[in-house]
């Protein structure tokens, strides 16, 4: 029975992930939630993902609401420095 609801860290991450954009199914939060009882490591990354995604999206909309965006002449400089790397 234990088997079939546990999971490795491998997959607890990548539910974390899924589970943070609303990409999860009931299942896998289920089981997320049970390994993250018993594995300190990936309920600390649980912690630090949700943290990061925060801190991301303030900066986010606060880049949004300044207007901080390339212009035109920036993207060309950029799209050349890019294509000196291909």
């Amino acid at each position: 029975m234990f088997k079939k609801i546990k999971i490795t860290c491998d997959k607890a991450t990548t539910y974390c992930d899924k589970v943070q954009y609303g990409e999860a199914s009931v299942k896998e939060i289920i089981l997320l939630n049970i390994h993250l009882l018993t594995c300190k490591i990936c309920h600390l990354y649980s912690k630090q993902n949700k943290t990061m995604s925060r801190i991301y999206k303030v900066k986010s909309n606060s880049c949004q609401i300044k207007n901080e965006c390339l212009t035109s002449r920036d993207k060309q400089e950029l799209k050349k420095k890019f294509k000196k790397f291909k």
